[in-house]
């Protein structure tokens, strides 16, 4: 088996398909819940703590130097209001992925718990049984 045909074989299965729809989609998610968190929700925790920003709050390590135009010297800095508010997207994520799985999974008990009507064929099979064992 050549290896483009292989190849081919394996990209066409419908879990690789599958997979690379929920990737897809999981990144557009993963978008509009940091928008969520960053328009949304962070503003009025800036607002209740008294206009702190959070994606602002940072603790510099080396202030930058641009003293000298020919040697300028970049901030080092530790971005912990960014690492907060990335947090804060991963519990909503994480959250609202629990809340698709809890229901996906409550869907699958329902049909599970629904017992499966009798073919046609053995209900007419039943019924002609019962007619002869009167008859006789």
């Amino acid at each position: 088996m050549s290896m483009m045909k292989e190849f081919k074989e394996f990209a066409m299965r419908g879990n690789v398909i599958d997979m690379a729809v929920g990737i897809v989609i999981g990144g557009a998610f993963g978008k509009i819940v940091t928008s969520l968190v960053n328009d949304v929700i962070m503003p009025p925790i800036g607002y209740i703590t008294g206009g702190v920003d959070f994606s602002k709050m940072k603790w510099i390590l080396k202030p930058a130097d641009d003293s000298d135009p020919k040697h300028k010297i970049a901030e080092v800095a530790i971005n912990y209001g960014t690492f907060i508010n990335t947090i804060i997207t991963f519990i909503i994520i994480a959250f609202a992925i629990f809340m698709v799985v809890k229901l996906i999974n409550k869907v699958h008990k329902k049909e599970e718990a629904a017992p499966a009507a009798p073919p046609a064929d053995v209900t007419l099979l039943t019924e002609i049984r019962d007619l002869l064992k009167n008859k006789a």
